[in-house]
């Protein structure tokens, strides 16, 4: 590729960054290249090959109540991120976790259920699920791939027109160095912003905001520790999300004494 060329790329690059700049719930700046309608259907097609794949709960109490409070924190989600009837579904499996999508589903596995012990941890994980797609993390993290991808080629090319030695070894060592020093650092952003949005979000719909807290400290003593550092993980450590919620929790605490009732899915 000759200068000239690059000097093209560069310039679309630009204006490609330029047209997707958006910012986030937060006020955070972010890069978004995909329509809404494009997301929201890759997620209605996943949530459907789930059904087919993952055992879906007939346990009719865990049903009820993750369907209450799925019901009372998406009263509070504005109708730009979802305008049509959400769908919530309960899959059987040990899974530790939940899940929502764009295009209006929720997922929660059975497996949360034994280490959230109330309601109001279970309004955390999916608060925070939800504050996902809120911020439109999943658009961002396909917009972030693609420019990385850009990036990367778009220096191989360089090398290549310039006979650089070793540069498959170079290469890779750019590869790690964005996996390292873009996308897991941007990840652990997310899951902080899904955090804040969460929070916020159950604390509105009358949800004790500092049984996050505890839902955290669960997490913490089933892993026994067992983490790996963070700076090389997608997540902030239980500890990290744990003092962050609190720096958090005084203005949730006010949103949830203003909360017009108190949630009562139990």
């Amino acid at each position: 590729m000759n200068v000239k060329s690059l000097k093209f790329c560069a310039l679309l690059v630009g204006i490609l960054l330029i047209q997707a700049c958006a910012t986030s719930p937060t006020g955070r700046s972010q890069i978004i290249l995909y329509p809404d309608s494009e997301l929201a259907e890759m997620g209605q097609q996943a949530f459907a090959g789930m059904k087919q794949e993952i055992k879906i709960s007939n346990k009719r109490v865990s049903n009820a109540m993750v369907q209450c409070i799925a019901n009372e924190l998406l009263k509070y989600v504005d109708d730009s991120v979802f305008a049509g009837e959400w769908e919530v579904v309960v899959f059987e499996d040990d899974q530790v976790n939940a899940f929502a999508l764009p295009g209006g589903k929720i997922g929660v596995y059975t497996g949360l259920l034994n280490v959230a012990t109330n309601q109001h941890q279970v309004a955390a994980v999916v608060g925070h699920e939800i504050g996902h797609v809120i911020a439109k993390h999943g658009n961002e993290r396909m917009s972030n791939t693609a420019m990385i991808g850009m990036g990367q080629q778009a220096v191989g090319q360089v090398l290549a027109a310039n006979e650089v030695a070793s540069t498959p070894l170079i290469m890779q060592g750019l590869g790690l160095g964005a996996q390292v020093g873009i996308a897991l650092p941007f990840s652990r952003t997310h899951e902080s912003e899904a955090d804040e949005i969460g929070l916020n979000l159950m604390a509105k719909a009358g949800f004790e905001p500092t049984q996050a807290v505890q839902l955290w400290k669960n997490m913490e003593q089933l892993s026994g520790g067992n983490t790996q550092p963070e700076f090389l993980s997608t997540h902030p450590a239980p500890s990290t999300r744990i003092d962050d919620l609190n720096k958090n929790m005084a203005a949730a605490n006010k949103l949830f004494n203003a909360a017009p009732s108190k949630a009562n899915c139990e």
